[in-house]
């Protein structure tokens, strides 16, 4: 591994970027061979054989997926550019393309300053593809776009810039252009310095030619699309425009220049294009990651809010500030126990002391910092503004928390996860098994943001919930070979919710007699219906005194512990507004106990008055099948309750867009294998949630065991 040199490292020679994109575009591969021509690695790994650096999990290995966003350090100087023969320090970050696990992309984009995002060249733009492309947007990422799988049987370069522009939005800049394609794929045009770049098929592709020429047959297409390219860089330069009307020459320097800022500013996305797996493409590409993409001196400075005085707070980029950074990620090492994930934004952190957590307003001890090769660590004394380090030695502090100094506090932008869509049940298989159980679900909760864990008071049973199933899978399996707990599992069960549909008032009153001193809790309440997603809200609208402050505390406790067990089925109720307007206490036998009943009562009597309703998760389906079964597909579907969007022809195949309630789409990978003679493949994320039709709700009413108040709602 290169020698890292404990110094700060020259801010504007450090790249900290992440690869994004839809399963199996490649973004594995990708890495590899970075790792490889940057010399951190001296064998490329092949994920078909389960030896690659970045999926070091089994699990990842098994499976063929990446599962955690791994971190590396690697080191590049640039071959053809501005600063060619400069080295620099590029951080990288693999995400997951599987929606199931979309929090590790969401956390790694929160943190990075540039995005490669790579795209299959036959497929194009796809689902999963769009959902990272706007996490990336939300977080402001520069990004740049490499074509992978140019020697993919149905590769088409052009196609899939076109599916930029219509799926993405985005404003491409064509840089490159792929000399043949499919089984003639050898290389491509630099369309900014009209060169050749050729890749034989001696070696690993780690040497390539660099020609002067351009193949006979591109001539007038490379003039034509360097035209285009000179124009659009141009467009976003006010200097440059008026050169380009006056017809003279830009030079190559000036367009590099214009393209950087134009990327920084997101107004210009590069396009690049390669085979990973074919190791053809990917040096340019490194070029273009120190070329265009920012480093943190380009970014100036971190906005976050100084807690003491809820006053806007900046930080600029620079060792020389004072410490901030973000804890983005939190990983159990088998070796050295709890890992926190460190972006340093400013300043700079030192092992051995301690460190402010501003979120939890608690004080923590950098134990030891590590420099993270995936799996692979190097220890180190301390870490810059833009280093991307694992910390060794925080016990509390979790995703998306500040970490900073004590004496210039600063709270930067949380990130902010999606909700548990899907849930099941989990009991140890041995009594052994159930203190390690607790323990294992912890660690696991630490780690995984969207992976909850609660108890059902009413069975006893341990519940798990998640984004998907795959995720909830690979949760139980690594119970078993990290924690070494052996569980049962039930079957998948869809996260409802309950809400209400109208406004309805309803008193609560608890009293007991008995001897001594008495319970005595009075309260009415109001239950009004919020928008969707709103979640919940508790208004105090009590005049004059007739319930205490320390009841009214109590009353909302009621309120909250009953909306969390639901009242229908037991799903919790949701996007609901519960109004406290007036009750009455006794000066001796008022307790909190007593108005925390009484409340629980006033909003069962009110709900079902409001008429209580189930919201289910709807999930956005794409099936990809070969047009002679898309007939059985969408009729499939119908009878699934979706709503069928459209359809899109994407190269041979016919992609049907559905959206389709989680109930129904239970083993319908099965399903649509059988139907499709294992030639269809379908890809789904969560999508918003709806209210379930009324006579589905009645069969769940009568088939349910929850005994809590269904009597009373029927």
């Amino acid at each position: 591994m290169a020698d890292v040199a404990r110094t700060a490292y020259d801010l504007d020679k450090i790249r900290n970027i992440g690869i994004i994109a839809h399963i199996d575009a490649g973004k594995t591969t990708t890495t590899e061979r970075i790792l490889y021509y940057t010399g951190v690695t001296h064998k490329i790994g092949d994920i078909d054989e389960g030896n690659t650096v970045m999926d070091w999990m089994e699990q990842e290995k098994e499976r063929g997926i990446t599962i955690v966003s791994a971190a590396t350090t690697a080191f590049w100087k640039q071959t053809q550019g501005s600063q060619t023969g400069v080295e620099h320090r590029i951080n990288i970050i693999d995400t997951p393309g599987h929606v199931d696990f979309t929090a590790e992309v969401e956390r790694s984009l929160r943190v990075l300053d540039g995005g490669i995002t790579v795209l299959d060249a036959e497929e194009g733009v796809q689902s999963q593809s769009e959902t990272v492309w706007r996490q990336a947007d939300k977080y402001k990422v520069p990004r740049i776009c490499f074509v992978n799988k140019m020697d993919k049987l149905g590769a088409d370069f052009l196609a899939t810039v076109k599916s930029i522009v219509e799926r993405l939005g985005a404003n491409p800049a064509i840089m490159v252009l792929p000399i043949g394609s499919e089984s003639t794929f050898v290389g491509t045009v630099d369309l900014l310095t009209r060169k050749s770049n050729v890749w034989g098929s001696e070696g690993l592709g780690a040497k390539y030619e660099v020609l002067d020429e351009v193949p006979a047959e591109m001539k007038d297409q490379v003039e034509e699309y360097r035209g285009k390219l000179v124009e659009k860089i141009a467009e976003t330069d006010d200097v440059l425009m008026e050169k380009f009307l006056n017809g003279e020459d830009i030079s190559v320097e000036e367009l590099r220049i214009a393209l950087r800022r134009a990327v920084i500013g997101y107004k210009l996305v590069p396009i690049y294009a390669g085979s990973s797996l074919r190791h053809k493409g990917v040096q340019p590409l490194l070029d273009a990651v120190i070329e265009y993409l920012p480093s943190p001196k380009d970014l100036k400075e971190v906005k976050g809010i100084n807690p003491r005085t809820s006053e806007p707070e900046i930080r600029q980029l620079t060792s020389e500030d004072s410490l901030s950074g973000l804890a983005f990620k939190i990983q159990i090492d088998p070796h050295v126990g709890r890992l926190t994930y460190y972006r340093v934004y400013s300043g700079k952190i030192i092992s051995g002391s301690y460190i402010y957590n501003s979120t939890k307003n608690i004080t923590e001890r950098v134990g030891r910092l590590l420099l993270m090769h995936a799996n692979h660590r190097e220890e180190i004394k301390e870490a810059f503004a833009g280093e991307i380090v694992a910390v060794v030695g925080l016990k509390d502090t979790i995703t998306g928390d500040t970490l900073c100094e004590p004496k210039n506090p600063i709270v930067l932008e949380k990130i902010i996860f999606p909700d548990p869509v899907i849930s099941l049940a989990i009991e140890p298989k041995t009594k052994s098994d159930q203190e390690r159980l607790g323990m294992a679900l912890k660690r696991l909760m630490d780690e995984d943001p969207t992976f909850h864990v609660k108890t059902n008071h009413e069975t006893g049973q341990t519940i798990i919930a998640g984004v998907g199933e795959l995720q909830l899978e690979i949760m139980v399996d690594r119970m078993k070979r990290e924690f070494n707990v052996l569980a049962n599992v039930g079957a998948p069960q869809v996260a409802y919710k309950e809400t209400v549909r109208g406004i309805a008032e309803a008193e609560g009153k608890y009293i007991r007699q008995s001897g001594g001193r008495g319970q005595f809790g009075h309260c009415y309440l109001r239950v009004t219906p919020r928008a969707r997603g709103e979640g919940y809200q508790f208004v105090d609208a009590v005049k004059g005194g007739a319930i205490p402050a320390e009841f009214i505390k109590a009353i909302e406790k009621g309120i909250v512990e009953t909306l969390d067990n639901g009242i229908l089925l037991g799903y919790p109720m949701v996007d609901v507004e519960v109004t406290c307007y007036d009750g009455s206490y006794h000066d001796v036998d008022s307790s909190e106990i007593a108005f925390k009943i009484a409340a629980s009562q006033a909003l069962q009597a009110a709900s079902r008055k409001a008429e209580i309703n189930l919201l289910e998760p709807i999930m956005k389906v794409e099936v990809t099948t070969p047009s002679e079964f898309m007939g059985d597909v969408i009729g499939d579907l119908s009878s699934k309750r979706a709503q069928i969007s459209g359809t899109e022809e994407r190269g041979k195949a016919t992609v049907v867009l559905a959206l389709v309630p989680l109930a129904e789409l239970s083993g319908y990978a099965t399903g649509l294998r059988s139907m499709s003679q294992g030639r269809a493949s379908y890809y789904m994320e969560p999508s918003h949630y709806e209210e379930v039709p009324r006579s589905i709700v009645e069969q769940m009413l009568a088939k349910s065991t929850f005994t809590g108040r269904i009597s009373a709602q029927q």
